[in-house]
């Protein structure tokens, strides 16, 4: 932590110290957009102490202390911030428009690897920036979803996080290394192969895209789901500077620091910094300290080189690090499964003279043994270069990425030694290619092709063991020898699991304007998938014996496993978007996309046959079909207003789902394939900016999730011990899938100063609620989430430069709520839950030069 920190300040006192400027004069007029000149507009040179004002007639002249190019920022309360590069004098006065505060309509985006108007882009799409994120509070993926209600995020801890968008996405559970995320996550047009990396803190954002619906024609990896599309903010040649200290209870600090700056003519540089730290929401009542901590850091960097003025290069370079203690679940029930009564979780803790600290999760106490770690490095370098090639853009973008995992978990959640040792260290790098063109290929027809290459390899070395408890947990007759001293105590097995999956593809996208009125946009893609795995688990310890009646009980807890799969497919989608402009304020579209997401492969174990075999059938996991039907339409009704309607229909063959086993040689569950799901819903996302001081916006979603056809389902908890293995759950919800959910916020502000600065003084509140949940792969009556809503405010005064501050509060009402529920190892019936912070408040300061 230390070490980063200085590493962080040390970077940005070097880049201030290099950064140079030289002096010019300008002379300018600013308006309104109807032409009413301004009064006592500031004018600042970017990064330095020169400013000026605008005169009754909307004139200012001022004299530059920095060297050329430079920026001029033109800020005036009520309108929006406007700045100007320069590169040279301006022979006659600039003349400068500015726009009132929040035109929502023109939020630009950069999805279709065009800059446009989200408004005109016929994808549904919601855009969070950067300013948006941090004054809300959400600095990473799981604060996103509460203002986006079509995003769900699931992490028990970081390896075990699932990003979906529409219900869709991520088996919901537990991760398996062999199989692709459906949810695209992109960083600077780096695609992020881990789903771990939505964990992670932001790093100085410009904008957030959430993109929805397959997106396989547009971006390097394909996506059935949907696509986060992440940009951060770039390297600058005039001198800018951003600090932020943020304090909470439970002793909250976040800190976050950016600096950029000219290196040179032609180079100029950007680093940034974040890190957060909070204490334990959980206490664990053996050791007397408080869990599930926050402890990360993360420090980025950029150079950017412009030799001539129709080429940029970006070198970028990124490490985080996640160092809490912390993901610990708390017991939250016990199901009676249909074992015999002794193998009931309440009459095994009852032989063992053991009590669970509480059966109240939201008491928030644990007393497991087994320490939580859940330590994640996280990082790359990037190279991408951008160049201006006849009507349009030549980009390449080359990445190398790694991902190092560190865990260790008490998969039993109690404070017995049933489970003495449960993890899976994984090591995982990648590199990835991507060329794409995109522009203006003739006057009616503009478009944008790419190919996609990716190699990435995951090693994971696991161990898991038993404890003195495990022999009754595991005991399954009323044979004597179970209680055979030492028999299952230090028994575990040690997992070398390895995969490499490599992955190339042709893509493109067109954009034919039949009339100025009616598009038409086909998207094709070529993509070819190989994956190589294996996976070797090997026993040890435990008691040492001959005696094959002994030995037959250790292996029905842990047994050898051993296999091999290798396997590759080609897939060839695409999809047709037409697109109806009927006025400036109305875009209709509709879309059909045959998408897919890739063959799978188990790397976690299998379960085995009656005769302890595994059942190597499993090992290949069928590549999911996808026919995705959507039409939207986006709305201006009035002046600063957004009102957006979509209706979805997703139909998924070969549906790639998780399957918790109840035997804990599957370390984290396997795949399978359920033969059909479907979902669909309608999507409502509206903004209003009702006058220059009050703005409203909200987003609702309807999702119905379902097993058309699962007839090789697992079974529900409370069903482990039946004499089937498998359950038909055809017609029930998808795991996950929330009925309704949505988000509703508003701001209130008006005109003020503060310590000399012009800005605004603001309150502001935020939304939050979701229906119940199914937070198992086959429904059971245990692990429902209920639905639930929370409330979030900040108050303060903010500013484009100078000091800004806002207190801020987050579930004001502290409401107790589930964000998962998750069965424990071997399903002897105890449930465990993921919760959800309780309330917390504090106060951040910024400060911008």
């Amino acid at each position: 932590m230390k070490k980063i920190y200085k590493i962080s300040l040390t970077s940005i006192f070097i880049l201030l110290a290099f950064t140079t400027s030289y002096a010019q004069k300008i002379e300018g007029v600013v308006t309104t957009s109807e032409k009413n000149p301004l009064e006592a507009v500031n004018i600042v040179i970017k990064g330095t102490t020169s400013n000026t004002t605008t005169d009754s007639n909307g004139k200012f002249s001022i004299d530059s202390r920095g060297k050329l190019p430079i920026t001029i920022l033109v800020q005036y309360v009520g309108f929006k911030t406007t700045e100007i590069e320069l590169d040279a004098i301006p022979t006659t006065p600039l003349q400068v428009t500015l726009k009132e505060e929040n035109e929502l309509i023109e939020v630009v985006v950069s999805s279709r690897r065009r800059i446009e108007k989200v408004q005109d882009v016929p994808i549904a799409i919601s855009v969070i920036t950067g300013k948006q994120a941090e004054q809300t509070g959400a600095f990473n993926v799981n604060r996103i979803k509460e203002l986006v209600p079509s995003v769900q995020l699931y992490s028990s801890n970081p390896r075990n996080t699932g990003i979906n968008i529409r219900s869709l996405g991520s088996p919901f559970g537990l991760t398996n290394d062999g199989i692709d995320p459906g949810v695209g996550f992109y960083v600077d047009g780096v695609y992020y192969a881990r789903p771990a990396a939505t964990t992670l803190d932001f790093i100085d954002v410009e904008q957030i895209e959430v993109l929805r619906g397959p997106q396989g024609s547009l971006f390097g990896k394909n996506t059935t789901s949907g696509a986060f599309n992440i940009t951060t903010r770039k390297p600058s040649f005039t001198t800018g500077a951003d600090f932020e200290v943020s304090y909470g209870n439970y002793a909250f600090l976040q800190a976050k620091a950016s600096v950029t700056g000219a290196l040179g003519k032609k180079v100029a540089g950007r680093i940034s910094f974040s890190g957060t730290q909070r204490d334990g929401l959980v206490d664990n009542i053996v050791t007397g300290r408080a869990t599930n901590t926050l402890n990360n850091q993360g420090i980025r960097g950029q150079l950017l080189w412009t030799p001539t003025v129709n080429t940029n290069v970006i070198l970028a370079a990124d490490i985080t690090t996640q160092r809490p203690d912390g993901y610990a679940q708390v017991v939250a029930g016990v199901a009676p499964t249909q074992r015999a009564a002794y193998r009931q979780f309440d009459a095994i803790i009852k032989d063992l003279k053991y009590q669970l600290p509480s059966l109240n999760a939201f008491d928030r106490k644990i007393d497991q043994d087994t320490p939580w770690r859940s330590g994640q490095d996280m990082g790359g370098v990037s190279l991408n270069i951008d160049t201006k090639i006849g009507g349009g853009t030549l980009t390449s973008t080359t990445a190398w990425r790694f991902w190092n995992w560190d865990p260790s978990n008490d998969r039993d959640f109690t404070g017995l030694q049933v489970l003495a040792k449960s993890q899976n260290p994984t090591r995982q790098t990648q590199i990835t290619q991507e060329v794409r063109y995109a522009g203006q290929l003739t006057s009616k027809i503009s478009g944008v092709a790419g190919v996609f290459f990716i190699d990435q390899t995951s090693q994971t070395d696991g161990t898991e063991e038993s404890g003195n408890a495990q022999w009754r947990f595991a005991q399954s007759s009323t044979s004597p020898l179970w209680k055979t001293p030492g028999l299952f105590e230090g028994y575990g097995i040690k997992t070398d699991a390895n995969i490499r999956a490599s992955s190339a593809a042709v893509f493109g996208q067109l954009d034919w304007a039949i009339t100025e009125r009616f598009h038409v946009l086909p998207g094709l893609r070529y993509n070819f998938d190989k994956k190589d795995a294996h996976y070797a688990r090997t026993t040890y310890g435990g008691l040492q014996t001959n005696d094959p009646a002994l030995i037959a009980l250790k292996k029905s807890v842990y047994s050898d496993q051993a296999f091999d799969s290798n396997t590759d497919n080609t897939d060839f989608s695409g999809n047709l978007t037409l697109t109806y402009k009927a006025s400036d304020k109305i875009n209709a579209y509709a879309t059909y996309a045959k998408s897919y997401k890739p063959v799978g492969v188990n790397v976690a174990g299998l379960p085995t046959d009656s005769k302890g075999q595994p059942l190597l059938d499993l090992a290949v996991i069928k590549p999911e079909k996808v026919n995705h039907y959507e039409v939207g339409v986006k709305t201006s009704p009035f002046r600063n207003s957004i009102f957006n309607l979509a209706l979805f229909n997703t139909e998924i063959k070969d549906f790639q789902t998780n399957v918790q086993a109840a035997e804990l040689g599957v370390n984290r569950g396997y795949l399978a394939n359920a033969d059909k799901v479907r979902v669909r819903g309608a999507e409502l996302d509206a903004s209003f900016v009702v006058n220059p001081h009050l703005t409203i916006n909200g987003a609702a979603t309807y999702t119905e999730g379902t097993y058309v056809k699962f007839t090789n389902a697992p079974l529900p908890l409370e069903e482990t011990g039946a004499p089937v293995a498998f359950k038909d759950v055809s017609g029930s919800d998808l795991p996950g899938a929330s009925r309704w959910a949505g988000s509703l916020g508003g701001e209130l502000s008006d005109n003020a100063r503060f310590f000399g600065n012009a800005g605004k003084v603001f309150v502001a509140i935020d939304s939050y609620a979701r229906s119940e949940f199914s937070s198992s792969p086959s429904a059971s009556k245990y692990l429902v989430v209920p639905g639930y809503a929370i409330f979030n405010a900040r108050l303060g005064f903010r500013a484009a430069e100078g000091l800004s501050i806002h207190f801020w509060g987050r579930n004001l009402l502290n409401k107790d709520y589930y964000e998962q529920l998750l069965p424990a190892g071997g399903n002897a019936g105890q449930y465990a839950a993921v919760l959800g912070d309780q309330r917390t408040y504090g106060v951040t300061l910024k400060y911008s030069l």
